[in-house]
């Protein structure tokens, strides 16, 4: 999967002023919404909730990549967030985040798009030279240039 094709404007957040977690997913989720990749916002917020319960997908580094599969997704979305100032996520390494990327995907899905997803930016986001350029970014443009090295 293609990363261009599940990232749009509406789901593009950069200094996203968000003062929790939970802020930070609804107007996430919100975007997705706006982009037509979630059709029940509610069912999708819950399975992000349910993965997040699992264990924190605050993999460190300043980094998140909460995730769902559900019902309440129509197509396969990404949205990205790079947050004002950092929020608690419960993180591997204790450490807030500032980079969000929420992964949505159909629970009619019957292969693993979002672990596919979820494995290519983890693949990326372990090297520091590309963390520094997505805190970097002004726009949705360059966002697009740094994730095509994906």
């Amino acid at each position: 999967m293609e990363i261009l094709n599940i990232i749009k404007e509406e789901t593009v957040f950069l200094e996203l002023n968000a003062s929790s977690r939970d802020e930070c997913l609804q107007v996430m989720i919100d975007g997705m919404e706006k982009a037509g990749f979630v059709n029940d916002k509610a069912v999708y917020l819950a399975a992000v909730n349910e993965r997040e319960q699992k264990g924190s997908t605050g993999i460190g580094f300043g980094v998140a990549i909460p995730h769902g599969k559900s019902s309440g997704v129509a197509s396969a979305g990404l949205a990205f967030a790079r947050l004002a100032n950092p929020v608690e996520w419960n993180s591997l390494d204790g450490k807030p985040v500032q980079i969000i990327f929420l992964i949505g995907v159909p629970d009619k899905d019957t292969g693993n798009e979002h672990m596919k997803i979820l494995i290519a930016l983890s693949r990326k986001l372990i090297h520091e030279d590309f963390r520094k350029k997505l805190l970097a970014v002004s726009s949705s443009a360059e966002l697009y240039a740094v994730l095509q090295s994906i």
